[in-house]
């Protein structure tokens, strides 16, 4: 029977540093519905940091920890996922899976990809075929919006794909186009577009005198938060108290000076925007549903997962014009240019207005966008991987 290997080593190092991030959630994913998909097929494991070997991880102990993972992106409490994760490191360090030529190893996040040789000698010494999930080439295309030397580092990763890989999975259509001029023409690229979790209900909407918009993401360059606070700030001199309130979800990212500076000491946006930071499930499912919309100008996106998970709430959208993001949204959002200032004003105040036409229109389109959900997206690159083995499966 041909085993499928899938590296959680992101989930570990992200818990023993305390926060998560969407491709957390991604990983969380794959491990929690592989276990129910394929019984007996899967194994845990991670490349060791230490050594070109990948280590095993004890199947029981790995489920308390995932366990404790979703518990924490429910209450916050990331205490216990810490300590699990703490001693399954220090229990992989001397556990090896056995060599297995049927085997397919899985990433689903870009973990280790920058190891190449220590990744090829691993794959060598197991005989197992690679499949790794890529979520977007960001930094080689916008290479102005990352940490500096994050593009280097990036080629090296699609290097490694190109060189190891026996196939490759990608979350939109857009990314399998940047990714397809550094790969063979006959490598297998699966577009399998992420999976969108039910996000609990609140038990009660809550009545909101203020109307108010949420963004969601990283606080980074591409994602365009320096357009919003301009915004807004000019919104509070244009209509004063009558303006609505901006809600921001995510931790603070890298190279922003010139926004952290608007929401550390603007005064004229104490009151109207809020930073709420990295915010548990169901914070995110309180503020999500009873949105005007979801705000999202970004410059790039791999695929925009909260455009889906906004969609999924019935939450209107307002975002950029990308190509991922319609991938996204369907025909449901409004895309605008993420630099038309003007555009983003008008349809922010349209949708703060009750009634609002345009925000009854979208609304009107939602039937017309239906959700992938986890298990049918696992399933699909399940499927795909097991195709790629290198072994005679049983």
């Amino acid at each position: 029977m041909t085993a499928i290997w899938l590296d959680i080593a992101r989930l570990l190092d992200r818990a023993v540093a305390g926060s998560f991030t969407g491709i957390d959630r991604v990983e969380l994913a794959y491990a929690e519905h592989l276990l129910t998909l394929a019984p007996g097929r899967i194994r845990f494991v991670t490349l060791n940091r230490w050594s070109s070997r990948f280590s095993a991880l004890p199947e029981r102990r790995v489920r308390r920890f995932l366990a404790d993972v979703r518990q924490a992106w429910s209450d916050g409490d990331i205490g216990p996922c810490r300590a699990r994760a703490l001693r399954l490191m220090s229990r992989s360090v001397f556990s090896r899976p056995p060599a297995d030529p049927a085997a397919v190893y899985l990433l689903v996040s870009h973990r280790h990809l920058h190891r190449q040789a220590a990744l090829g000698s691993a794959l060598r010494r197991s005989g197992a075929a690679f499949v790794p999930l890529i979520h977007d080439l960001i930094p080689l295309e916008f290479p102005e919006y990352g940490r500096p030397g994050e593009a280097a580092r990036h080629r090296r990763r699609i290097a490694t794909v190109r060189q190891l890989a026996n196939a490759a999975v990608v979350n939109s259509a857009a990314t399998g186009a940047a990714l397809a001029p550094y790969l063979p023409a006959d490598r297998p690229v699966l577009v399998a577009p992420l999976g969108v979790e039910a996000m609990p209900r609140p038990a009660e909407t809550p009545h909101n005198a203020r109307p108010y918009f949420l963004t969601v993401g990283t606080i980074e360059p591409r994602k365009n938060h320096l357009l919003l606070l301009h915004l807004w700030r000019r919104l509070i001199e244009r209509h004063g108290d009558r303006a609505p309130r901006l809600m921001i979800i995510g931790r603070r990212g890298w190279e922003n000076e010139n926004v952290l500076d608007l929401l550390d000491r603007c005064e004229a946006l104490r009151g109207y925007v809020t930073e709420c930071g990295a915010v548990h499930d169901d914070t995110m499912a309180r503020l999500m549903s009873s949105a005007r919309a979801l705000l999202m100008p970004s410059f790039a996106e791999g695929f925009g997962l909260p455009v889906a998970e906004a969609l999924a709430c019935q939450t209107p959208v307002l975002c950029s014009n990308l190509p991922a993001l319609r991938e996204a949204g369907g025909v449901v959002p409004e895309y605008l240019d993420p630099l038309d200032t003007p555009a983003w004003e008008a349809a922010i105040m349209d949708y703060a207005a009750e009634p609002s036409v345009r925000r009854t229109a979208q609304q009107a389109r939602m039937p017309h966008w239906q959700p992938t959900r986890w298990g049918p997206h696992v399933s699909t690159v399940l499927d795909f991987a097991l195709r790629q083995s290198n072994g005679r499966p049983t």
